[in-house]
């Protein structure tokens, strides 16, 4: 890193960490209690979910499995029942196999290590790093969406990040993170809250912004994205819509479902089949003989 750019990073680290300070909200997994688990939780259940929809199940959730072990005792399905409507529910199954490994490889604690995190199942680069940052108060660069687009626009100039993340993305990040490892954890939770909060993907409010005057996407007046096209969330009629109305009649009973009842739930019968054969092969629904379906691992452990 060169003079200058050691220079605008002090400024910016400045800037944006005495912005957090007094704007961040007070969140459950950001309390000093929290612990590893209840960080690891919250960054499964807050992929592509925004936080209000989160906070109700996130309280549920560690009330009935407080740690690993609590929730690696019982059976997937339970998991994918607490859900509820959270969306994209694989992540569920997902945090269950991650807890089942923590009790198997780690004696039922979070590990701190980077690389074991990175080494449990559903675990990918994004949720190692944030564990490792935010419970773990290590010094890794936290790339989400928020963050990704705060610094396309603070750094880049663009209005939006690419599609996938980039080197060049990690590049920027990794040489704008503070070198003492407390203060880089608290400044990749800083930018991420200030583009959750302020540089909004919808309706970005620079005159709140705390590095507004340092911004190249503000200073080159603001120019509209000219990438790839990015797809919407769409989600009426489309299988995912299916889906959750198949797992819903599941999830509303701890009995075995025939198939008529998932079939009263949906009139098409071909994308309908193929939505159940999609959560079949997910894992999120398991045939226990012809035509009659349930959660996966049956009851829950009394």
């Amino acid at each position: 890193m060169n003079t200058n750019t050691a220079v605008r990073s002090a400024d910016l680290h400045r800037e944006i960490l005495a912005w957090y300070a007094a704007n961040a909200r007070e969140l459950p997994w950001r309390e000093p209690e929290a612990g590893a688990w209840a960080v690891m939780v919250s960054e499964f259940m807050l992929q592509q979910t925004p936080v209000k929809r989160v906070l109700p199940r996130y309280a549920d959730w560690m009330e009935r499995w407080p740690t690993p072990a609590a929730l690696a005792a019982d059976p997937p399905g339970e998991a994918v029942r607490a859900w509820e409507r959270l969306g994209y529910p694989r992540r569920a199954l997902r945090l269950h196999a991650a807890a089942t490994a923590i009790v198997e490889r780690h004696d039922g604690r979070v590990p701190t290590d980077h690389a074991e995190l990175l080494a449990l199942p559903g675990v990918g680069e994004y949720t190692a790093a944030a564990v490792a940052s935010f419970a773990h108060r290590q010094r890794h660069a936290v790339l989400d969406t928020n963050v990704r687009r705060v610094l396309a626009r603070l750094v880049d100039g663009n209005e939006f990040p690419p599609t996938a993340t980039t080197a060049a993305e990690r590049r920027t990040a990794a040489e704008l993170l503070p070198s003492v490892p407390e203060t880089a954890a608290t400044w990749g939770v800083a930018v991420m809250e200030l583009g959750a909060l302020v540089c909004t993907a919808r309706s970005p409010e620079c005159g709140h912004c705390p590095v507004a005057a340092r911004c190249a996407w503000r200073l080159a007046g603001r120019p509209a994205y000219s990438g790839p096209p990015r797809r919407g969330q769409t989600y009426a009629g489309t299988d995912r819509q299916v889906r959750g109305k198949l797992l819903a009649v599941l999830r509303a009973t701890r009995s075995e479902v025939p198939q008529a009842e998932l079939d009263a739930v949906w009139p098409e019968p071909v994308q309908r089949a193929r939505a159940l054969d999609g959560l079949v092969a997910d894992g999120l629904v398991e045939p226990v003989g012809p035509g009659v379906y349930r959660l996966p691992g049956g009851p829950p452990v009394p």
